[in-house]
């Protein structure tokens, strides 16, 4: 198969992936399971030297395990992706069908293109072409394939149980993550490569509120709808204080230098510039700002079951992004404090705690940056906190290197469009993407 057929190969089996809907779900009965099986189907089929030579394990269900046998016995890599996907609101506001996989424009257009069927097709044809070629890697190369990485399911953990099980110690994990931007910061021009060393931590907090109810002729003052409402409102106006962690403070620094002035001294200078930044970064936009505090975000909402019914109780659901050097139990207190209300009951749903931080200064993260540098040359490799939680985190309980980067260029609408309308990557991305994985797995 030739360069071109074989881009080709990756961009339809994206399209045939995309077309099949495997939408997770909190409740695993509502899971249709069949799609699931078809997807892994189509995975055997259009990747099938790989399914031959790897030793392809099913887990959890509906995940994969994959281990690609290497030369030596030094330390193994994992790569990881998922398989699963969050629903669709609303079909009707996309611009073209979510899962239908039009090719149009130079881009394939779907949910989970980005998220995160584009990494697993872009990380399964670099591995085939490989073992086409007759190429066996250096040292063990696993694949770590999720089946519920949307709903924060159990796979993930039951593959780190399984490699602790075997003794495998990876030299390092690589999951999706950041990926190669442009105007993410001001007067940095270039394109960044923003490699996630850690990622915040997740909490899910109910905040309910209880009234007399009654009928909605005759409403009472501050009920249950009233209470929650302020409780929001206090949320809203007082954020968490901001504060820039040392991973986004190495960020600064490494993108100053690639800088206009006079971004360039101020973002040098980030380390003693700390408290400024920390007050400043906020104000440039609602990504700047997630980087620099834990932030809180009312996802749901509920109230009374009738339009003339007054609420006895009316809830909101609450989602954390908890920063890097704080901790679940501080930041549910302090949303009590600022909720301030004892007819407001705030309950943790769940919680993670925000990752360790991996090292940039050693031989893994050089490899990503080298790697880098031969696909993307003038793309500036940075390290950053993520701000959304992935599978690898359970990997980084165990092991310190665990690094998230999903190597496609995104534009701003398109990093927007991930869990949103018109998720889409460029035909272009999907390639070079391919590219990047087969030539980290070359270097290894």
């Amino acid at each position: 198969m030739t360069g071109h057929d074989a881009d080709e190969a990756a961009v339809e089996a994206l399209r045939a992936l995309v077309r099949i809907r495997t939408v997770s779900d909190w409740d695993p009965e509502q899971v249709d399971r069949a799609t699931f099986e078809a997807l892994l189907g189509e995975l055997r089929e259009r990747f099938p030297r790989l399914h031959e030579v790897c030793e392809v394990e099913r887990i959890s269900g509906d995940a994969l395990l994959v281990r690609w046998p290497g030369r030596t016995s030094e330390a193994p890599v994992v790569l990881m992706a998922h398989l699963d996907v969050v629903p669709v609101d609303d079909p009707s506001v996309w611009t073209h069908p979510p899962f239908a996989a039009e090719l149009v424009d130079g881009f394939v257009w779907g949910r989970g293109t980005l998220d995160c069927k584009g990494s697993l097709v872009a990380t399964c044809a670099a591995v085939e072409a490989l073992v086409v070629e007759g190429m066996v890697p250096r040292r063990d190369v696993w694949l770590s394939f999720g089946c519920n990485e949307e709903v924060s399911g159990r796979a993930a953990k039951d593959a780190v149980a399984l490699l602790r099980e075997r003794g495998v110690e990876p030299w390092f994990v690589l999951d999706e993550g950041g990926a190669i931007v442009k105007g993410a910061l001001p007067g940095v021009d270039v394109p960044m490569a923003v490699i996630g060393v850690s990622e915040k931590g997740t909490v899910d907090v109910d905040l309910t509120a209880r009234g007399d109810g009654g009928h909605a002729s005759a409403p009472r003052r501050m009920g249950a709808t009233a209470r929650l409402a302020r409780a929001i409102l206090r949320l809203e106006r007082r954020p968490f204080p901001s504060h820039l962690p040392d991973p986004t403070v190495d960020m600064l620094e490494r993108a100053g230098a690639h800088a206009r002035m006079p971004y360039a001294a101020v973002f040098a200078n980030a380390r003693r510039l700390r408290p400024v930044l920390s007050r400043v970064l906020p104000r440039l936009g609602h990504e700047t700002a997630a980087l620099t505090r834990t932030t809180v975000a009312v996802t749901q909402l509920s109230g009374s079951p009738g339009a003339n019914v007054i609420a006895a109780t009316a809830r909101a659901h609450v989602n954390m992004r908890v920063m890097v050097g704080e901790t679940v139990d501080g930041a549910i207190e302090r949303i009590r404090r600022t909720v301030a209300d004892d007819h407001v009951e705030v309950s943790l749903v769940s919680g993670d705690e925000p990752s360790p931080v991996s090292p940039t200064d050693d031989t893994a993260y050089a490899l990503l940056e080298s790697t880098l540098a031969d696909v993307f040359p003038g793309t500036v490799a940075v390290p950053y906190v993520m701000l959304a939680a992935t599978d690898s985190r359970h990997f980084h309980r165990v092991w310190p290197r665990v690094y998230r980067f999903t190597p496609f260029r995104m534009s701003d609408a398109q990093r927007t469009s991930i869990h949103g309308v018109d998720e889409r990557i460029g035909v272009a991305d999907l390639v070079d993407g391919t590219r990047w994985y087969r030539r980290l797995i070359e270097q290894l």
